[in-house]
């Protein structure tokens, strides 16, 4: 499966104890199709800026990770869940798991719809 880790601060890795062993990981600046988008983003316009160009990108069964700042952890933003899940609806992804990915940072997994696979 190739794999994408866009915005991560350094050192942050994605666990994969539970996925496959075959992960090819893309260089953040490639623009190659892929199973796996993980992306981190601090501000809104961030996030609107580059969704256009993701979701294209994941094959039909692949998903993309959004992930957001967590104010629960004290931390200020314009992005949150609600931004992430209505901008992706608009753009036929729909939303199927919410999770913590660390004490800082929550993702919404996004998928294309069924009917649109």
């Amino acid at each position: 499966m190739r794999a994408q880790l866009l915005h991560a601060d350094p050192g942050w890795a994605v666990p994969m104890e539970d996925g496959p062993a075959d992960v090819d990981w893309l260089a953040p600046s490639s623009t190659e199709p892929a199973g796996l988008i993980v992306a981190f983003y601090r501000q809104a316009a961030e996030y609107l800026a580059e969704l256009d160009a993701l979701a294209p990108r994941i094959h039909p069964a692949g998903m993309i990770w959004a992930a957001w700042p967590r104010k629960a952890a004290g931390h200020v933003s314009d992005i949150d869940e609600n931004l992430i899940r209505d901008t992706a609806l608009a753009r036929g992804l729909v939303d199927v798991k919410v999770a913590a990915l660390s004490e800082d940072w929550s993702a919404l997994k996004l998928v294309i719809r069924r009917e649109n696979r």
